[in-house]
């Protein structure tokens, strides 16, 4: 049995004023952060692995990697050839991975007694995916690739927004500039050596966590996990991926024409990072403004003036920096500039006119707090709070502190938060109908 460096042998107590899971935490000889926290209220186990790797940390002229491999890990192992949704599939499992621009996690939920089996898929696909990387299953998954961007960016209407929006609001050669899911150029241009280097970097025991949460023995499980995951080598410790803030001098505006039905336009700023001062006070501004039939701009740009047809708003949180983001629809007769007039307008209220009640800052906060709870109600939700935790706080059971930063908020904190981000230069996307004549053919591009 591999050695354990115990970091907490003891499984957590639930806090009595607090809000916590019960859980233990510590590490394999090889880096391997584990966290168990078993929940016997079904016979299900759930398992996430969590690599500290995202499309940020890609380099320039090699984007995409962390997304291919999502597809890539999938393709089967040295002790699992095959589809590795196959065996899995057979006792009943459900399997998934996502890919976002700050880390990459599998997880599978079985019956509780397959739980051997799940250890021994995910283990074998960390230690064993590269002896069986051909060149076949390189340019099989990354033409999935390719026609997943076809799909879900450039055939549908408004489908390269967000990606535009993010490419205007951070600069080239910034880890946040280009999309999660790569470039065709890129991906085409991707060789077998570079994709199993960036594996070889990333995809190591010290840069990875295993949860496991559901109906399981501890003692079993530890068991289980140092004999599957024990073996494999520890790699090199990755450097971590940083960046300064961006500061935008001055308002970045772009105006798009395509065949969409009606004109759209995302304004955007940017905003404090994930869990940093300032985060959950723009989460409020958020609730407050957006959110709800009663919020300020649905009342003011979409009920009564009627110059948006539709409207959201939400503080996109990221680890280097985050973007508070609004996106509406402009109303028969109205334009996008008018949009983002009235938008402005509400902002300058509630900055300069009328800073937020008390009993708007509580209804946000309520929100937030039963949303808290929901997401423990699942094992699938503890897990992925348990990982996000540990990831970004370095403390799995981090729930109590960041429920605390919601809780303490006040008007006047998100007043000043709503100052310092909407008072920064923003970012206008317009995408506008064309004539059938001017109509561009930019989907699908090579």
């Amino acid at each position: 049995m591999a050695g354990l460096l115990a970091l907490a042998l003891a499984p957590a107590a639930l806090a009595q004023d607090g809000l916590s899971v019960p859980h233990e935490r510590y590490q394999l000889d090889n880096g391997l952060d584990v966290v168990l926290a078993p929940d016997t209220s079904n016979p299900i186990v759930h398992v996430q692995l969590w690599y500290h790797v995202g499309s940020k940390d890609e380099a320039q002229g090699l984007t995409g990697f962390a997304h291919l491999f999502e597809h890539l890990m999938f393709q089967g192992s040295a002790n699992s050839p095959g589809e590795y949704f196959t065996p899995l599939q057979a006792v009943g499992a459900a399997i998934n991975g996502t890919t976002n621009s700050d880390r990459t996690n599998y997880f599978e939920t079985v019956p509780a007694h397959e739980l051997p089996l799940a250890l021994f898929m995910e283990s074998d696909r960390m230690g064993n995916l590269l002896p069986v990387l051909d060149q076949a299953k390189l340019d099989n998954q990354r033409e999935v690739v390719r026609n997943e961007r076809r799909q879900r960016y450039e055939n549908p209407p408004y489908g390269e927004a967000f990606a535009d929006l993010m490419a205007m609001m951070f600069p080239e050669g910034h880890p946040y500039h280009h999309p999660t899911i790569g470039s065709h150029l890129d991906l085409q241009n991707a060789s077998l050596d570079d994709v199993k280097a960036f594996f070889r970097t990333w995809y190591v025991p010290n840069n990875a966590t295993l949860t496991v949460v559901g109906d399981f023995d501890p003692a079993q499980a530890r068991t289980l996990i140092a004999e599957q995951f024990g073996w494999i080598p520890r790699g090199a410790d990755p450097t971590p991926i940083t960046a300064p803030p961006v500061v935008l001098p001055e308002p970045v505006v772009d105006i798009q024409t395509d065949k969409v039905p009606d004109a759209k336009v995302w304004i955007a700023w940017h905003a404090p990072a994930l869990h940093a001062p300032g985060d959950a006070e723009m989460d409020a501004v958020a609730s407050l403004m957006c959110n709800g039939k009663d919020a300020r701009l649905q009342q003011t740009v979409v009920k009564e003036t009627r110059i948006a047809r539709d409207l959201a708003c939400f503080q996109y949180s990221r680890e280097l920096g985050s973007a508070f983001i609004v996106q509406a629809t402009a109303a028969e007769g109205h334009t996008t500039d008018e949009v983002v007039d009235a938008v402005m307008a509400g902002f300058a209220t509630l900055v300069d006119g009328q800073p937020p009640a008390a009993e708007e800052v509580q209804a946000a906060t309520a929100s937030f707090e039963s949303g808290f709870y929901e997401r423990l109600a699942t094992i699938q939700g503890k897990a992925g709070a348990l990982s996000s935790y540990l990831y970004f706080q370095d403390d799995p059971d981090w729930l109590q502190e960041d429920l605390d930063r919601y809780l303490a908020l006040t008007p006047e904190a998100v007043r000043s938060a709503a100052a310092a981000v909407v008072g920064a230069p923003h970012v206008a996307l317009h995408i506008r109908p064309a004539p059938p004549a001017d109509v561009a053919t930019e989907g699908g591009a090579e």
